[in-house]
């Protein structure tokens, strides 16, 4: 039996250094997807998206219904669970009413809104300054702008009159 040389080693190391780093690589472009991605709905979200949100390029991201910018400092999931009535902020940007998880932003400084009344629901993660978000929101607005608005967001103040 011949012995490995040093070439071979040094081949062998290089080739274990190229798996390892494209591995990372890959992992780090992953994103979760959300539980309903597989709605064919969502393919035609995530096509409509936009390139660049204010401040962010878009990243090379892996997963089904998925999108991110400036390294995942903005997520989009499409395919998340329909929100429920709740007494969460809601915001409307453009047409689109936006649910925020205000506990999640007081716990985690993450911003995590979802879209209301449509479907699929669709979720939006920032990390970054929350200030920004309302730009964010209206660059991404044309991409699920045109799903049918079933349900709307009111306030407390239209509540009482439903009620």
């Amino acid at each position: 039996m011949r012995k490995p040389t040093t070439r071979t080693w040094i081949w062998l190391a290089a080739a274990v250094v190229v798996v390892t780093g494209g591995a990372f690589y890959v992992d780090g472009h992953r994103v979760s997807a959300a539980p309903h991605a597989g709605d064919p709905k969502c393919d035609e979200i995530v096509s409509r998206l936009p390139d660049d949100i204010p401040g962010a390029s878009r990243d090379w991201a892996l997963g089904d219904g998925v999108a991110s910018w400036g390294g995942q400092k903005a997520v989009f999931r499409c395919g998340a669970e329909e929100l429920q009535p709740n007494v969460n902020l809601c915001v409307t940007a453009d047409g689109v009413d936006w649910v925020l998880d205000e506990a999640r932003l007081k716990r985690d400084g993450v911003s995590v809104l979802r879209t209301y009344g449509r479907s699929p629901a669709v979720e939006f993660t920032y990390s970054g300054p929350r200030e920004e978000v309302g730009g964010i929101l209206a660059a991404l607005d044309p991409a699920v702008k045109w799903i049918p608005q079933e349900r709307k967001c009111i306030g407390l103040d239209d509540a009482a009159t439903v009620l």
